[in-house]
């Protein structure tokens, strides 16, 4: 089973972001589950939510303590937050960062990480915004650099959360964060 933990702050679409993955992953004929974890939070506030796949299914219900990968939709969480806590040894970061992945230092061994300046993606696709939306950029990037999505699969799920231009708009953001991410495997 992988276990990935999304961390992002209210407005980013974390919450978004794992549900369009578990519905990607679905169609591919996997099993999969996602958990959003909600209480006071607010736009801007740090937010988590949680994404389970396998090929069999999956009956744990409980949050992910102990993810093998980390989805960072925000460059300046790890300094005020946490976000490698519990994550498995030789685990996965994915993150939302301007740096190369030689640059990022979580305090943890990992065994990969990617990066995405997606903020700049976001800024490039949909405009400046007091809080970018990095998701489906970070998506795009999630699928380059593990492979556990193909980039297609998750056309159609943004199509249908997201109509028309804003659908076409998110879907270009997938492409570019495919196409931009950085990726280091140690």
């Amino acid at each position: 089973m992988i276990e990935i933990r999304f961390h992002g702050r209210g407005g980013q679409g974390a919450v978004t972001a794992a549900e369009i993955l578990a519905d990607a992953i679905f169609r591919e004929g996997k099993h999969t589950q996602k958990i959003p974890l909600y209480g006071s939070e607010r736009r801007g506030a740090p937010v988590t939510a949680f994404v389970r796949i396998d090929d069999k299914p999956i009956t744990i219900t409980s949050g992910v303590y102990t993810p093998d990968c980390v989805f960072i939709l925000d460059p300046k969480l790890p300094k005020i937050t946490n976000v490698a806590a519990g994550l498995k040894p030789g685990g996965i970061a994915i993150m939302n960062s301007a740096r190369v992945p030689e640059e990022v230092d979580l305090g943890v061994k990992l065994s990969k990480v990617a990066t995405l300046d997606a903020t700049g993606v976001a800024i490039e696709v949909f405009g400046p915004t007091a809080i970018p939306i990095t998701n489906t950029a970070m998506l795009g990037a999630l699928s380059a650099s593990t492979g556990w999505v193909k980039l297609d699969s998750l056309f159609e799920p943004i199509t249908e959360r997201f109509s028309g231009q804003v659908g076409e708009r998110n879907i270009t953001a997938a492409k570019l964060g495919y196409e931009r991410v950085k990726v280091k495997e140690y």
